[in-house]
């Protein structure tokens, strides 16, 4: 039996674990010794291959349905490094689809010399491919960015003939611009017509609230210490408003009419909560209505900006989120399951703790809240 058990799961976030070498073994001519250094944190793992004994494979995957529960996190996991491992660690976890991001590779979004960063994007992707040719129910996510569109466009298309699935983007004003000034509407038209979502991830923006927030005068220089992330730990203090520059990138995005054109381009805010969703519904609404009345932009729209995200935008729960309360409130098409793994944040028992959340709701919703979401937006069942 897996973890999954006779559920349906389709997993929307997980990660890999970098390797020293994920970057360079696949950087372009001349940029492998310009590339940000990865390292390893685990024992037990062969820093240079990822690999682990065959004794210590075995122990792993004796764990059968309780991987998640009582097994490794981090780099340690099963499948966080060796992608043959990831096979077996699918098999145990019973999810029909995992979608995988890197760990550590958002740092490349701050790279200032644009030849080195999409350098380091066509390396990072090409890495991402690779690992997640081991299995089919490996969903592979590319990274890029908006500032320079020919650019943008041009490694959009690579990252595409990979087969990776998504496309995770930085929560910034590309270039200078709104995500929705018309020089980027290529490539939001390309990720339409490719029915490939984009994503906002942890990481997409900054992780950590200004160091001037942390100053509460308890440390003895005045400044409280927050530690170092690890991948996305963050502090109670970063998590309250963690999700707020992902939900500014959406809301212009909205607002300056890029759903509204692209009715076949889907994205979503992974990683992020979604308790922040159900406002950010109703404040659009109010502001399209009100200001439509001196920005003719907003009285040309066909649809209220609420109508356009749920039809074409996903988030992800964290695991303490009360999904059975957030589908109440707010259309529950919107949510979808992730688990995190191999990263702590996603718990021990992600199924069972939202499961606990939907207890007393239609088996339909929750069906859809673990798999049929998910599956749609992916294009899995019309793809099957």
């Amino acid at each position: 039996m897996s973890y999954a058990q006779q559920r349906r799961v389709v997993d929307v976030d997980s990660h890999l674990m970098e390797w020293p070498t994920f970057l360079t073994d696949h950087a372009p001519k001349g940029l492998a010794d310009r590339l940000p250094t990865l390292a390893m944190g685990s024992v037990g793992i062969e820093a240079e291959t990822g690999r682990r004994s065959e004794a210590g494979r075995a122990e792993l995957v004796a764990l059968g349905d309780d991987l998640v529960r009582r097994g490794p996190k981090w780099w340690a996991a099963l499948g966080a490094v060796d992608r043959s491992e990831r096979v077996d660690a699918l098999d145990l976890l019973g999810f029909e689809r995992q979608v995988v991001y890197s760990s550590f590779c958002a740092q490349l979004f701050s790279l200032d010399e644009p030849d080195l960063r999409y350098g380091a994007y066509r390396a990072h992707n090409q890495a991402m491919a690779a690992f997640c040719d081991a299995d089919p129910r490996l969903s592979g996510v590319a990274i890029c960015d908006l500032d320079d569109p020919g650019r943008a466009l041009s490694e959009l298309d690579a990252a595409l003939e990979l087969g990776l699935g998504q496309v995770w983007l930085p929560a910034r004003a590309p270039g200078g611009r709104s995500p929705g000034h018309p020089a980027h509407d290529g490539f939001w038209a390309t990720l339409a017509e490719r029915a490939v979502p984009f994503v906002l991830h942890v990481g997409s923006a900054p992780l950590n609230i200004a160091p001037e927030w942390n100053n509460d005068g308890r440390q003895p220089d005045g400044v409280e210490q927050v530690r170092k992330p690890q991948a996305e730990i963050i502090s109670a203090n970063d998590l309250m408003v963690i999700y707020q520059p992902i939900e500014r990138f959406i809301s212009i995005l909205v607002l300056d009419g890029v759903l509204e054109r692209f009715a076949g381009l889907r994205g979503g805010a992974i990683e992020l909560g979604a308790g922040w969703v159900p406002d950010m519904l109703r404040r659009l609404d109010n502001g399209a209505s009100i200001w439509s009345k001196s920005e003719p932009r907003l009285a040309a729209f066909e649809r209220r900006p609420s109508e356009q995200i749920v039809a074409q935008l996903r988030f992800t729960p964290y695991p303490f989120e009360d999904v059975g309360l957030l589908s109440r409130v707010s259309p529950p098409e919107l949510y979808m399951f992730s688990s995190d793994y191999p990263h702590a944040e996603g718990g021990r028992d992600p199924i069972r703790n939202f499961e606990k959340s939907l207890e007393g709701h239609d088996p339909d919703l929750i069906e859809r809240f673990f798999s049929g979401n998910a599956a749609a937006w992916l294009s899995l069942d019309r793809a099957g």
